[in-house]
Parts: structure tokens; C-alpha cells; sequence
């Protein structure tokens, strides 16, 4: 099951969209300075988009996006923006879905991600997808962590790491 399986306005990212994901990601790092977050670090996020796993969009043009890499066997959730005038529109819950459908059908039993526990958009909203934070981390998790308590995005606020196991929720 590919990504136009849950959307067909989702697809896998041209390599000359990079540009225009760049910009959607500077938009949606609007939405955190007005909860008292940012400026993000840069530090290296050129390189995520370049060397992902795979850079799903949503939209023609892309309106929004998921940038996933494989960490420990499962699918890590490296980053999902959607552009806020395309925002609560159920882009950036698609773009979750065919992650999931993409994760499985690469043969990772699980997705991955870490993000804010207390924005709105970030914890609650992967919670209501069915991610669950994680006590125990894997070693590259554990690594991902101590690199963003590093570069001081814990200073932003509380972080956690979640994790959804694929297949029927119970």
C-alpha cells in the first residue's frame, strides 16, 4: 500500500521541491514562536530532506510534508510540517497514515518520532493517531534525544519520544 492509497494528493517529494519544502517549513515554524518556541536550530536539516529514507508530500504543489528516516528497524517520523494556511484540513493526519502505510510496506513494524509533549499540534495530536510516549528508548532514539537536549531544544520545552506499533489499533 503506497501513499495515493490514503490520499492521492500524497506523493513522494520531486528533488526540486526541496525549496518550497524549505519555505513550508519556515511558515509552520510561525505557529511555534507564537506559543513562546523557537527559533529552531538549523544546525543539519538541509541534510534530512536530502537523505531521507523518504520525503512524502502533500499537494501540487506540496502544501505540506513528512520527511522520514529508518532508526533501529522502525520508521522515524523526522519531521511533518503542513503550511498554517492549509492547516486543520486533515493534511497532516494523511500525511501520518501513508508514513504508517509507507513504514509497513518497507517491513518496519513500528514508527517513531520525536516532538513536543505539550503543543497542541505535536504530542496530543500524534497521542489521537495512535503513537504512545516511549519510558525506554532504543539506542539510536536514545542518541536522537541526547543530540536535541545538545543543541538545547529540551530549553524550548518538554520533549518526548512516541511510538506506534502498525497494524489494527486495539
Amino acid at each position: 500500500m503506497g501513499p495515493s492509497s490514503v490520499d492521492p494528493a500524497i506523493r513522494v517529494a520531486r528533488p526540486h521541491e526541496l525549496g518550497r519544502l524549505r519555505e513550508i517549513e519556515a511558515a509552520s515554524d510561525e505557529l511555534f514562536a507564537q506559543v513562546g518556541i523557537g527559533p529552531f536550530c538549523e544546525e543539519g536539516e538541509e541534510n534530512h530532506l536530502e537523505q531521507a529514507a523518504v520525503v512524502l508530500v502533500s499537494g501540487d504543489p506540496a502544501v505540506g510534508f513528512a520527511c522520514v528516516e529508518v532508526v533501529d528497524g522502525a520508521a522515524h517520523l523526522w519531521q511533518l510540517s503542513v503550511h498554517p494556511l492549509e492547516s486543520r484540513r486533515g493534511r497532516g493526519s494523511a500525511l501520518v497514515t501513508a508514513v504508517c502505510d509507507w513504514a509497513e510496506s518497507e517491513g518496519c513494524g513500528t514508527v517513531t518520532l520525536t516532538t513536543f509533549r505539550d503543543v497542541p499540534w505535536n504530542a496530543p495530536f500524534y497521542a489521537r493517531m495512535g503513537f504512545r510516549v516511549l519510558d525506554d528508548l532504543t539506542p539510536g532514539l536514545q542518541a536522537m534525544r541526547d543530540h536535541e537536549r545538545a543543541i538545547g531544544d529540551d530549553d524550548l520545552g518538554p520533549r518526548v519520544a512516541m511510538r506506534r506499533d502498525l497494524g489494527p489499533l486495539m
